[in-house]
């Protein structure tokens, strides 16, 4: 796998990932820019709009035949949430030239249709079709009502709410319903204009591609060529969170089983820390052979589930577990334990070891899929943290116990939050 970025214009940027172990090629388009409040269901809505229609394509049914004309590419189009920022993400994936029946460029016709759904949907007198936003809102409607449908995840949704309480990254990313009503044809349409003119831009290409033909592609595509240059609107350095005593958040639900979520802040944090995060993470509660799954999951069977993740962006960790409602305080106790177990150096050389084989197989396995190479480099892109996979193992291989102990040392808990039954 080989990545090369090329600017295209200020604020526009095509990344390049060629790779000859796929038969597909992957086009993405990624849109940047700030997680607020004001504009988070707008953001959420729109790639749901842009979908239904473009200046050729007319409507859903005109992109699905195109689609189907194109041996059967896929589309998709989404949001998440990347630290501080939202990001709007548009993907085709056909199939590379070198395996149409007939001779075809396909590649062409793929970028240049994503190109086209993206920076040149339908509208008609400087507004949307009202009938697309109104069916799209009650769409997005039912899909923030469904935020609680999965209780694991809610909680883990909730935590993140209750830590990051009155800054960006505390928003939901598909938004809020009473925002909805807000939303029409004209002003949707008027935010994406300013969208399109203010955010990040950056257009992935994997597979095995021709580079040059690519950026000559891209470069001479009519909706690139109008697009104005930027200083991108998004946040280069997200703001880390504040240490303060635990606070514990205890909500009643109708569910069987308890869902129990620590979040963990980390006192400030330099570069070499970021890869002494990632082990100490999978030690804590990373892989099979972690402190969560191993003591609290399997030793002392008070959990259904046990795990954590490090978020990178936000310098936090996150305890997750599912358990019965009445082991509580147990799991809690014992979670703590373990928190305090780490400062103390209660891990062995091998645990590190394990974290690290766990670590360095998922760094082995990000070319054998495309869009997972694809959200590595974008991740690179936000953090402006570039770094090979090499460079990526050696940073992980060189962590020591030491390291990690005083590492540890600056992990305090932040929220506790609990989801049990009325």
């Amino acid at each position: 796998m080989e990545y090369k970025k090329q600017e295209i214009k200020q604020g526009i940027n095509l990344h390049l990932i060629k790779a000859d172990n796929f038969k597909t090629d992957l086009i993405s388009i990624f849109l940047t820019t700030k997680l607020t409040r004001e504009d988070v269901t707008k953001n959420a809505l729109l790639p749901m709009v842009l979908r239904k229609g473009s200046k050729t394509l007319e409507n859903i049914e005109e992109i699905n035949k195109a689609l189907e004309n194109m041996y059967g590419a896929e589309f998709n189009c989404g949001v998440d949430k990347t630290g501080d920022n939202h990001v709007l993400k548009f993907c085709i994936e056909a199939i590379d030239n070198k395996y149409l029946p007939i001779q075809e460029d396909l590649i062409k016709i793929s970028i240049n249709t994503l190109l086209e759904i993206v920076f040149c949907p339908k509208a008609e007198n400087n507004a949307f079709k009202a009938e697309y936003i109104n069916t799209e809102k009650e769409k997005l409607k039912i899909l923030i009502e469904g935020k609680k449908d999965n209780k694991a995840k809610y909680a883990y949704l909730k935590c993140q709410e209750e830590m990051f309480k009155d800054t960006p990254f505390g928003l939901y990313k598909y938004g809020y319903i009473e925002d909805l009503d807000k939303i029409n044809e004209t002003n949707l349409y008027e935010y994406y204009k300013k969208l399109l003119s203010q955010c990040k831009i950056d257009i992935f290409v994997s597979g095995n591609i021709e580079e040059e033909k690519v950026i000559k592609i891209v470069k001479e595509n009519e909706y690139i060529q109008n697009i104005n240059e930027r200083n991108p609107m998004y946040e280069k350095k997200n703001k880390e969170i504040a240490k303060q005593e635990p606070k514990e958040i205890i909500e009643t639900a109708d569910v069987t089983q308890g869902n129990l979520i620590l979040g963990l802040s980390i006192d400030e944090e330099n570069k070499k820390e970021k890869y002494i995060a990632v082990v100490y993470n999978a030690i804590l509660g990373g892989y099979a052979t972690s402190k969560m799954f191993q003591i609290v999951r399997e030793k002392h069977s008070l959990a259904y589930t046990a795990t954590s993740n490090y978020l990178r962006h936000k310098n936090v960790v996150f305890i997750r577990c599912g358990i019965e409602i009445e082991n509580y305080q147990k799991t809690l106790d014992l979670i703590k334990e373990q928190l305090e177990d780490m400062k103390n150096g209660k891990f062995t050389e091998e645990d590190i070891q394990n974290g690290k084989i766990g670590i360095i197989s998922m760094i082995k396995s990000i070319p054998d899929e495309q869009d997972v190479g694809i959200t590595y480099y974008l991740g690179q892109e936000l953090s402006e943290y570039k770094m090979t996979f090499e460079e990526y193992e050696n940073e992980i291989n060189a962590v020591t116990k030491e390291e990690i102990m005083e590492f540890a040392k600056k992990v305090n808990i932040h929220t506790i939050y609990f989801l049990k039954n009325n």
